[in-house]
């Protein structure tokens, strides 16, 4: 039922097979050491994923990698092997070249992407960097991916995801004559005047920020989690209950309990529970097996989804249909690619009234229907 939730709305979640995953067994006393990879699981529910649910991202995990953020991070380690090991640089390469190698040969290659660390600090850069390096040494076409802005001591990234405060069209430019890619975010930042996920900002932002997305070539955008309910550290005895209590307060980095250190207003929060499981064992006995209940917000970040769909649809039809149109057709076509003044002008200035993503939408739909009769 949550993964139709996602599909409706257009959204891919980060993990498709939460209950079937990639299993990876490590062999250190085999001549050589190597890694058993199992896919038997995973194939099945993968296969349902894209073909049922139409999903297009996978976020790869990858056994020993380590990880963390900029609070606190972990060294990778296969069993007690160390990455300065030969028997772990060994038993790392046969699984990722094993994973490389049938994703690429179930054509789900391109969908995968490798986000092990999260928004690193200076400190990080030459951690982070060492992994990505392992990643490419040995698996040169699983796609690495990193929330953070473009910065000189970060290499091998094939997806930057930016926090939209911090992207930097000049050094995407450059990134991307490399062949890179760029995602961006929101969480619990930006906020106003920018585009912004929270409850207490008007509906439309959500929308306005996929044309934004689209105004600068950004591939993909990301949200860090659906469905986060409740904080241990806010409440730590019981759970909290999101229809009561629409914060999203933070959780984690030591916070200790008790306390509430605030992300922002349905930060995290775009599904909400069953209202009769609103809070955990306060329904009765068993478990409620009901879908989840919508918010306005993850309505409006499916229309500007639709949106950025239709554009990407005018311009793929453009590029087949252009050499039986006119210079005048094809002119009239591209400025509706561009995204209108009354729309968004910069990050920081746009309408909150929808009207002008209507009117846009609208005319740019007139021109799909036209260039596929």
């Amino acid at each position: 039922m949550y993964h139709q939730s996602f599909a409706d709305h257009r959204i891919s979640p980060y993990n498709p097979t939460p209950l079937d995953p990639i299993s990876v067994k490590f062999l250190p006393d085999a001549d050589p050491p190597r890694a058993d990879v199992d896919f038997s699981a995973f194939d099945p529910a993968m296969t349902r994923a894209v073909e049922k649910f139409n999903f297009t991202g996978l976020r790869l995990r990858i056994q020993g990698m380590g990880g963390g953020t900029f609070h606190k991070r972990y060294e990778p380690k296969i069993g007690k092997f160390g990455e300065e090991t030969p028997e772990y640089q060994v038993m790392f390469s046969s699984q990722v070249k094993q994973i490389e190698e049938h994703l690429r040969k179930k054509d789900w290659l391109e969908m995968a992407y490798i986000y092990w660390f999260d928004e690193p600090a200076p400190k990080d850069y030459e951690f982070v960097t060492s992994g990505m390096q392992r990643l490419k040494k040995y698996a040169p076409g699983l796609r690495t991916f990193l929330t953070e802005q473009v910065e000189e001591g970060l290499k091998g990234i094939d997806i930057w995801c930016v926090v939209t405060l911090r992207y930097d069209a000049e050094a995407a430019k450059k990134r991307r004559a490399e062949g890179e890619r760029f995602w961006w975010y929101v969480c619990c930042g930006p906020k106003a005047p920018y585009c912004t996920l929270f409850i207490d900002h008007p509906a439309v932002e959500l929308r306005t920020w996929l044309w934004q997305t689209w105004q600068r070539d950004i591939k993909g955008v990301l949200i860090w989690q659906a469905n986060y309910w409740t904080s241990s550290a806010a409440y730590p005895d019981k759970p909290q209950n999101p229809y009561e209590d629409p914060m999203g307060y933070v959780s984690g980095y030591d916070t200790p309990k008790g306390t509430k250190k605030f992300w922002g207003n349905g930060d995290g929060r775009f599904i909400y529970p069953p209202t009769s499981a609103a809070v955990p064992g306060l329904s009765g006995d068993g478990p409620v097996i009901e879908p989840p209940v919508s918010s306005i917000r993850w309505e409006m970040l499916r229309e500007g989804i639709e949106d950025y769909e239709c554009l990407y649809m005018l311009r793929d039809l453009l590029a087949k249909r252009r050499d039986n149109l006119s210079a005048e057709q094809v002119k009239r076509y591209e400025a509706l690619l561009e995204v209108p003044e009354d729309i968004t002008s910069d990050m920081t200035t746009f309408s909150t009234d929808p009207a002008p993503i209507y009117a846009r939408r609208e005319a740019v739909a007139k021109a799909i229907e036209q260039l596929v009769k």
